[in-house]
């Protein structure tokens, strides 16, 4: 993809934040979302809000998840970090989830932010990766573990680190067909 070519021009995405999100793993998805032409919408538990990532680098809601319908986009992103530990609790962000799920719409995950996906019961029998400390949690999910930089299995994108990025974005690029 070069610098002119905004392949995702009209299309929407949703990331989550929340206090002790990672930093790389929510930015790096959203400037390259929005380097290809895409609008994405950082939404934490209340809109306006500034959280502080992990390595204290700021981030402020663009929009409160309550109410939010996967209907309105074409993809989720679930950073890691502390953050899903939290937001796994709130039942409106699980079946957020769930829904991009049952339209079979963009689910990505990395590091620890497949604790979402896990809540939210979309890993059932889906191959993934994350985080080694949360692989246990993954296999009783009745995910499928394999330890790889990034993992695709239909609409489903995993990561492990920080370091798997750039994987991760290009798996994210070819279930979208960029």
């Amino acid at each position: 993809m070069s610098l002119t070519e905004q392949p995702l021009k009209g299309r929407q995405f949703l990331i989550f934040t929340g206090d002790y999100y990672e930093d790389m793993e929510l930015w790096y998805p959203k400037y390259r979302l929005e380097e290809a032409g895409a609008k994405v919408t950082v939404a934490g538990l209340e809109a306006g809000v500034t959280y502080k990532g992990k390595n204290g680098y700021p981030c402020k809601a663009s929009a409160s998840y309550i109410g939010l319908k996967a209907d309105d986009f074409d993809g989720i992103v679930c950073p890691g970090g502390f953050m899903p530990d939290r937001l796994r609790r709130d039942s409106r962000v699980l079946t957020l989830v769930s829904e991009f799920h049952s339209q079979n719409k963009l689910v990505a995950a990395i590091c620890h932010g497949g604790w979402i996906p896990i809540s939210a019961k979309v890993y059932q029998g889906v191959r993934v990766t994350g985080s080694p400390g949360i692989k246990d949690d993954l296999e009783n999910a009745g995910a499928i573990f394999e330890d790889a930089p990034v993992v695709i299995d239909r609409h489903f994108v995993s990561s492990r680190k920080p370091d798997d990025l750039p994987d991760f974005m290009r798996g994210i690029f070819q279930v979208l067909g960029v």
